[in-house]
């Protein structure tokens, strides 16, 4: 073979080539549809709608199981390397068959063109060279006898080919094969180029056809360019058909890829035993953790042999113990505090009972007394009410710690709930300066609840605005909508800080802890009202500003154990400062378009809002409120800044029962 020889090889672009796909249709026109459809979305929509929902219980799948993670990345590596490896083998198979071939059809070959050669050398010319047919005639009859005793050493192994240099008709008349092997067609042009063109010895694969209708099969065409007899140059083929390389090269792709189907699932199957173990106790701990935060403290781990698996198990196991050790622990000491303020507390009601009765007899005959007996004499009925209260307050409160607080819901006007409550805060106002006003009170506000605990919530909400409200007016906003109902009590006092709006429903908070509790207050009295509001499965929430006063919302659904959704009152009111701040901003931007006024309207135009916008009044008659002429007690109730205010309408025969107006 010439060195200067390029032959490409089966597979190489431009050797073996089929017909080209043309341009995809179907593409073009899912392009325009998914293009046509892009402005309104709902094609495009629709399809990737159509594609992810098969992939969905695969994404989740894949999402919440380990064991398919892993063992799915064991397969696509395993399937990447067996891959690669059949490649790397398939290609060093092909090429060692290829050049076994090569070596042994140049062998062949050359031998072949040494016999034609040598045939031509010792074959006299034919008599009448000078005549062109007859010249002609000789050299295609001595090609024809040429071709046949080269084919004939072959044994189907190759056959030869032998073309004339001219080209056109007269080179079709001059052709002849072996084997039924069609020279035209099975000979590249490329190749008859180089022949021609050249002396030495070229190859070429190519597909070599027959005129049989027997299929075409690939194979090596090796030619050279000769001369016969009467000295005409010719050329000189022979072809090697690939079908036993393709035959061995087929069995190597089948077994190497049986044997990596094997090695993949085999990996697979490995992986998938593997993750197994470990997987199993971390799936088992998952569920038994699941179990132990549900309150099942008694589950562990079944723990086997002495691995790290089985460490782990001994660890979770003694975390659990630990775990179950504590909160027991916890709820015994939880369980003994209750107890023990339960206890206190109904145990000191009998002394206090007897306390009371003489506190009540020295408080009646104080006109008797010096002016200092007689201030004591009040002063221990005040210490007395507190006391009483605080007591009252601490029962409650062990009721919700130890879950026995029960609810008596019934459907219930919330608007004669507000009266009741500002009916028993309307002398504490007028002391205080102060008017309580009701807006929302048009309409029936029912819902499902309990009158005591709402009635106490209110109170509590309705003393402390009035107790911080620094003389200015209280307003209570009632509204329902959709499936729940709201109140909100609003003031405009000292307000709340940044932060305190939640602190403020913890027990004995105040907001100045160097302020002492003068009013009467047990600090409790906010924590027994969000409780109150989680039992109905309501809401009681807080806003203020210092400052600014401060807003308190409670938010009952209009039937029991029905879920809120929102609140018909929004938490923040309208007259905050920062929502004056925003009305200003956009009334001034306003106020730029406006043409020129009269200075006194423009006067009037800039003047800064009041405080406190006007609202709706609704004058509430203290002696229509049932109870009234009873003797009206001032205290402390839960407010922003921890002291409590409660003013309330209470008999003697009420402090005697302990209900305080409760």
């Amino acid at each position: 073979m010439n060195a200067g020889s390029t032959a490409p090889k089966p597979g190489d672009p431009g050797v073996l080539t089929g017909r080209a796909a043309g341009p995809g249709r179907g593409g073009s026109s899912l392009g325009r549809l998914l293009q046509d459809g892009t402005p309104g979305g709902p094609v495009f929509r629709l399809l990737a709608r159509w594609v992810r929902r098969p992939l969905l219980p695969a994404v989740r799948l894949w999402r919440r199981n380990l064991q398919v993670r892993v063992v799915a990345g064991t397969l696509l590596m395993s399937l990447g390397v067996v891959l690669l490896l059949g490649l790397v083998v398939i290609g060093q198979v092909r090429n060692g068959l290829l050049d076994a071939k090569e070596k042994a059809a140049q062998s062949q070959a050359a031998g072949g063109f040494s016999a034609a050669q040598d045939r031509a050398a010792t074959t006299p010319s034919a008599p009448g060279g000078d005549q062109g047919g007859g010249r002609a005639g000789s050299s295609v009859n001595w090609r024809s006898t040429l071709v046949e005793q080269l084919a004939s050493g072959g044994q189907s192994a190759f056959n030869v080919v032998a073309l004339s240099l001219e080209t056109g008709d007269t080179a079709s008349r001059g052709a002849r094969a072996s084997g039924e092997v069609d020279p035209t067609t099975s000979i590249p042009a490329d190749l008859r180029h180089s022949v021609a063109q050249g002396t030495s010895t070229f190859q070429s694969y190519a597909r070599i056809h027959y005129t049989s209708g027997k299929t075409s099969e690939p194979g090596l065409v090796v030619g050279k360019r000769l001369n016969d007899a009467d000295g005409t140059p010719y050329e000189l083929y022979y072809l090697f058909p690939l079908t036993q390389e393709e035959d061995s090269l087929a069995l190597v792709k089948g077994t190497l890829a049986t044997a990596g189907l094997f090695v993949v699932v085999l990996l697979g199957a490995i992986a998938w035993l593997v993750v197994r173990q470990v997987v199993t106790p971390v799936r088992m701990a998952a569920g038994i953790a699941e179990r132990l935060s549900a309150g099942r403290l008694q589950e562990r781990m079944k723990v086997t042999g002495e691995d790290d698996i089985a460490r782990l198990g001994e660890a979770f196991n003694k975390m659990a113990q630990n775990l179950q050790h504590k909160i027991m622990q916890l709820e015994e000491l939880s369980r003994m505090q209750r107890r023990f303020v339960s206890d206190v507390s109904h145990e000191l009601r009998t002394p206090l009972t007897t306390v009371r009765m003489a506190a009540d007899v020295i408080h009646d005959a104080r006109a008797d007394f010096d002016p200092v007996t007689a201030r004591s004499a009040e002063l221990l009925g005040d210490q007395l009410d507190r006391f009483e209260s605080l007591l009252a307050d601490l029962l409650e409160i062990s009721r919700f710690d130890a879950g026995a607080a029960a609810l008596e819901a019934a459907p219930i006007d919330l608007r004669e709930v507000v009266r009741r409550v500002i009916g028993g805060a309307e002398p504490l106002a007028e002391r205080k300066g102060c008017r309580i006003v009701v807006v929302g009170d048009e309409q029936p506000v029912v819902a499902e609840a309990d009158v005591r605990r709402v009635e106490r919530v209110l109170r509590n909400l309705v003393v402390n605005a009035v107790e911080h409200g620094e003389g200015r007016d209280v307003v209570v906003r009632l509204a329902a909508a959709g499936g729940a109902v709201a109140v909100a009590v609003r003031d405009y006092g000292v307000g709340l800080k940044p932060g305190e709006a939640t602190r403020v429903f913890n027990r004995f908070w105040r907001a100045d802890p160097a302020r002492a509790r003068t009013t009467g207050g047990t600090g409790l009295g906010l924590s027994i009202a969000v409780e109150d509001a989680r039992l109905h499965g309501g809401w009681l929430q807080a806003w203020g500003e210092a400052g600014g006063g401060s807003q308190f919302r409670l938010t009952l659904p209009r039937t029991a154990d029905e879920p809120l959704r929102g609140s018909p009152i929004p938490l923040e009111p309208e007259d905050s400062r920062r929502n004056r701040e925003q009305a200003a901003a956009g009334a001034g931007a306003r106020l730029t378009a406006v043409p020129a006024q009269p200075a006194g309207d423009r006067q009037a135009a800039l003047s800064v809002p009041p405080r406190m916008p006007p609202v709706p009044r609704t004058t509430v008659d203290p002696t229509a409120l049932p109870g009234n002429g009873a003797r009206v007690v001032a205290r402390n109730a839960e407010g922003p800044d921890g002291d409590g205010g409660e003013a309330m309408a209470s008999t003697r025969a009420e402090r005697e029962d302990g209900t305080r107006g409760r």
